[in-house]
């Protein structure tokens, strides 16, 4: 099987960047590319039709793509910079609109990891684990690395 990559999935939380963070690391020491995955949950209108947001050309910048477009690139960015002189990794940053776990399995189907942190944005803080981490390590088909929280004690 050849070695499509490695795949992170970020949210702007400190757990995407601590996952993004580990996913260069171990991108640089495995020589493998990595694509760093942003995901826009569609908006339900008023009478709830959802309004996916067309992610087939580059985002507005005032959009809510456009503004996940930035931050995954500034997170990516910020990890390649924390990698130190003579080290690098080829980054692609996506994003696409959609449920989260379900855009970050279709996006891994050839890759050979997929990073994320334990818990993003929402939710409740007393779980270990969020959704989207969750879903992933049941429906993957290849290894998931879950980066837990630095101030765990």
């Amino acid at each position: 099987m050849e070695v499509s990559g490695i795949i992170v999935g970020v949210d702007g939380s400190h757990y995407a960047q601590r996952a993004l963070e580990w996913g260069m690391e171990e991108a640089a020491i495995r020589h493998v590319p990595i694509t760093v995955i942003a995901v826009c949950q569609p908006v339900f209108g008023f009478w709830g039709n959802a309004d996916p947001y067309p992610i087939d050309r580059v985002p507005a910048a005032g959009t809510q793509a456009g503004r996940a477009l930035r931050m995954a690139r500034e997170a990516a960015d910020k990890a390649l910079a924390g990698l130190g002189e003579g080290r690098s990794v080829s980054v692609t940053v996506k994003v696409v609109s959609g449920n989260p776990g379900v855009e970050i399995l279709d996006a891994a189907r050839d890759a050979s990891m997929i990073v994320v942190g334990a818990r993003g944005m929402g939710g409740f803080a007393r779980l270990l684990m969020g959704s989207v981490s969750t879903h992933l390590t049941y429906h993957a088909r290849c290894p998931v690395v879950v980066i837990p929280a630095d101030d765990r004690g």
